[in-house]
């Protein structure tokens, strides 16, 4: 049984981690019989649905944070509180009827009444963490959960003692297609004849919805990286008119090293690979992708993340050479400060990218199976 959702971030680890199960088990002969647990309106229903994968939901609530204790209780969040216990009954009655092997929670709300439900069924819990820092839901279920994988070294010391013994790093699993991209098809697909190979190219991307803040920071310095660099910006399709706009007022050399495009779809992987620089948000997967690649990166947290985890991403990358991150309210001239040095010198470039591999592994997803499969041959030598 998996469950956890909500966001791409939740959602696509799991998914991830499922196909590397049934290829892992198709190798030997065996199949995978799973039950995705979700919310009827989170992606997670629209991606178990398109990957033909049973779906069932039960209740859940949101918590609305905030920095003021007594606005946690607001009628809203104590509404969605009461709708909890619903939740974990309709979970205790999946779990039942099911009867999984293991549970794999990936975080994101309804991760919390599944995992209650699991340690009351008495099935063994596997918690993943895509962020630093544990994310609300699974510090939650942490207590309970039979292993918690995690995605960074880093996140041990933040455990708890009661807990840390039962962590493994297993690093966010990273699609494998994302690690198979071929620059020279990001040339022919996008039409990128007019790129000048020999300068550095600069990815620019605010996710699929685009951000404002970032497309604001680079076109305050357009001309001037342009004239250092190929842009490829995935500004979001809210935002390319504007954007468009700014390209037609550029000199014709330099509009030619640059592409604005509302989104990147199944190009991203190439356009991956013909990256030397990425300038984007610093969410659990993108820094999962650049990672694993060994990307230099500038990296801009979206500042209204749960729990600061964009923040705490980037700076974890920034301590390790890995990354420049530009926290708070970053201006055109902070941006053009933390690239220059990654366009002009190969060199810096190159170790920085060496340094983000270090952090990296692509190999996540199948760290993650052999946890889960060591989980269920554990409980199978108990019950004996």
């Amino acid at each position: 049984m998996v469950t956890g959702g909500g966001t791409g971030g939740h959602t696509y680890p799991a998914l991830t981690t499922i196909r590397t199960l049934r290829a892992r088990l198709a190798a030997v002969g065996r199949t995978l019989d799973v039950l995705w647990v979700g919310t009827a309106d989170g992606l997670e229903a629209r991606v178990a649905a398109g990957e033909g994968i049973a779906f069932a939901t039960v209740a859940t609530g949101k918590i609305r944070r905030s920095a003021n204790p007594l606005k946690m209780l607001s009628p809203a969040n104590i509404r969605d509180m009461a709708r909890v216990p619903l939740g974990i009954l309709q979970a205790r009655s999946r779990i039942n009827s099911f009867a999984p092997d293991v549970v794999l929670a990936t975080g994101g709300y309804v991760a919390v009444p599944v995992g209650v439900a699991a340690k009351m069924c008495r099935r063994p819990l596997v918690i993943h963490e895509q962020t630093v820092r544990l994310g609300l839901a699974n510090r939650s279920l942490a207590r309970r959960a039979t292993r918690i994988a995690v995605s960074s070294e880093s996140t041990l010391p933040l455990l708890a003692d009661s807990v840390r013994g039962a962590a493994v790093v297993t690093g966010n699993p990273v699609r494998p297609e994302v690690l198979a991209g071929q620059a020279d098809k990001a040339v022919t697909a996008l039409g990128l004849w007019s790129f000048d190979r020999a300068r550095p190219t600069v990815y620019v991307t605010g996710g699929a919805q685009g951000s404002q803040q970032i497309n604001d920071l680079v076109r305050g310095i357009l001309p001037w990286l342009l004239e250092r660099a190929n842009v490829i910006h995935q500004c979001g399709p809210s935002h390319e008119a504007a954007l468009r706009q700014a390209a037609a007022a550029l000199p014709g050399d330099l509009a030619g090293r640059y592409l604005v495009s509302g989104f990147v779809g199944p190009e991203l992987p190439d356009v991956l690979d013909l990256a030397d620089v990425v300038v984007s948000r610093s969410g659990a997967g993108t820094i999962a992708e650049l990672t694993a690649l060994g990307r230099a990166a500038v990296l801009v947290p979206l500042a209204t993340s749960a729990g600061n985890e964009q923040e705490h991403n980037a700076r974890h990358l920034q301590d390790a050479g890995a990354a420049v991150a530009l926290v708070g309210q970053p201006t055109p001239d902070m941006l053009r400060e933390a690239v220059t040095p990654l366009l002009t010198d190969p060199a810096r470039r190159t170790a920085m990218a060496q340094r983000a591999q270090a952090q990296g592994r692509p190999d996540a997803a199948e760290r993650l199976v052999d946890v889960l499969l060591s989980v269920v041959a554990d409980e199978r030598h108990r019950s004996r």
